[in-house]
């Protein structure tokens, strides 16, 4: 069993469609939709969420539940029905951007991560390494003078280099180190940010990490790229 994942949007599609990416990439997480209301219209229903919360809660046997939403409402609603759930403690409500957050939780679910670590992976890749929200503000600021506590440099060796779903394995991992972590002077733990690099086949990635797990990050970094991310 895994942790499962509920995804929360005002629209059927959206929660479906956000599904659909993330089990590309963690196919033996459960990932539920709640998208849309009862009779399919635009909008969020308590009764369609509490019945994703509770199924999700039976498929991961008891490993727990991160809940993840899209807009204000939708936040409301996922609330509400963490409260008249049937284990309330076990499902935690996820601060972060929808499909980056959603991803990046379903990768960490998928490395067999508790449930408070999944929302968290969610948390921290979604809003980056600054300040706020769910930010890594308890690390130190980077400079661009600072030497890094530990750095590499990796050849891509799988063909289609970096993209989505070795984004979503940087970041996802990357997320539960303490640990701040640039890939070739972009955020580690933003899919969006590594997946601009469009670093393909044969090119480098330069990886500086600054924290107590600085040395565990670039490893880990470095150990994705050299099995080429599992696609070999």
């Amino acid at each position: 069993m895994t942790v499962g994942i509920v995804v929360v949007s005002h629209s059927s599609k959206i929660a479906e469609g956000a599904v659909e990416l993330a089990a590309q990439m963690a196919p033996d997480v459960g990932l539920v939709a709640a998208g849309g209301t009862d009779d399919e219209r635009i909008g969020t229903s308590l009764e369609k969420v509490l019945a994703a919360v509770e199924q999700s809660l039976v498929d991961s046997g008891g490993d727990g539940v991160v809940v993840l939403t899209d807009l204000g409402s939708a936040v409301m609603t996922a609330e509400s029905a963490m409260e008249f759930a049937s284990n309330p403690d076990a499902v935690q409500l996820a601060d972060a951007p929808l499909v980056e957050g959603l991803v990046a939780a379903a990768v960490a679910a998928q490395g067999g991560a508790g449930v408070e670590d999944v929302r968290k992976a969610a948390e921290a890749v979604s809003f980056g390494s600054g300040p706020g929200p769910g930010g890594r503000s308890d690390l130190p600021e980077v400079h661009g003078q600072d030497e890094p506590d530990a750095s590499g440099d990796f050849e891509i060796i799988n063909p289609m280099g970096i993209h989505a779903r070795p984004a979503a394995k940087i970041a996802g991992g990357l997320s539960g180190l303490d640990a701040e972590v640039t890939v070739n002077g972009v955020d580690g733990m933003s899919i969006m940010a590594l997946m601009a690099l469009a670093a393909g086949q044969g090119s480098s990635l330069h990886v500086e990490a600054r924290g107590k797990e600085a040395s565990k990050a670039v490893e880990y970094v470095g150990r994705l790229v050299k099995e080429g991310f599992g696609e070999l």
